[in-house]
């Protein structure tokens, strides 16, 4: 499966990604050690970034969470990743979380990846609930979330903590697959 976007495409985490993840963690440490602490500590060196790829890749397979890169259709450089978690598949519900490139980020490239993969989520896996849990504070993000209509929710009370800092109060977004008549 590849999903296309022009200069950049959607495809799921490959076995190979290891250096490529590193790579991307490593650049985007920054940006990453807030919201993706546990993602960026298992990819500082390429030996983690292989074995966390190989998690990764099996939990896939098993339908347990779902993460998807982003990369450079040149040169297939990761610039970005994107995770279906937290998946119920009574409630046929998932959460995304994403991170993009310090390089990228304002170009539209998450906006447009989260609505290609709201279609695959819905068409593919059958869930009818997709969520987006971010901090008021993360624009971007937001932004994300408000362009592909997914609806705010409420306020979860000090529903994250980041390393080092206190819990974080969270918005909860939702987005709902419409049934066509």
């Amino acid at each position: 499966m590849q999903l296309n976007l022009g200069a950049y495409y959607i495809s799921p985490l490959h076995p190979k990604d290891g250096w490529s993840i590193c790579n991307f963690t490593i650049a985007n440490e920054d940006r990453l050690k807030r919201y993706f602490p546990k993602t960026l500590e298992q990819n500082l060196s390429p030996d983690l970034a292989n074995i966390f790829v190989a998690k990764k890749v099996k939990q896939f397979i098993a339908k347990e969470e779902f993460l998807f890169t982003i990369k450079q259709t040149e040169n297939h450089k990761i610039i970005g990743l994107v995770y279906i978690k937290e998946v119920d598949w009574t409630k046929k519900q998932g959460e995304f979380a994403y991170a993009i490139d310090y390089n990228i980020e304002g170009q539209g490239v998450m906006t447009k990846s989260i609505e290609l993969l709201s279609d695959y989520a819905f068409e593919t896996l059958y869930l009818k609930t997709l969520q987006i849990i971010v901090n008021k504070n993360n624009k971007g993000s937001l932004k994300v979330a408000e362009n592909n209509n997914f609806t705010w929710i409420k306020t979860l009370p000090k529903a994250f903590t980041p390393p080092g800092e206190g819990p974080l109060n969270m918005e909860l977004y939702e987005l709902y697959h419409k049934i066509e008549s």
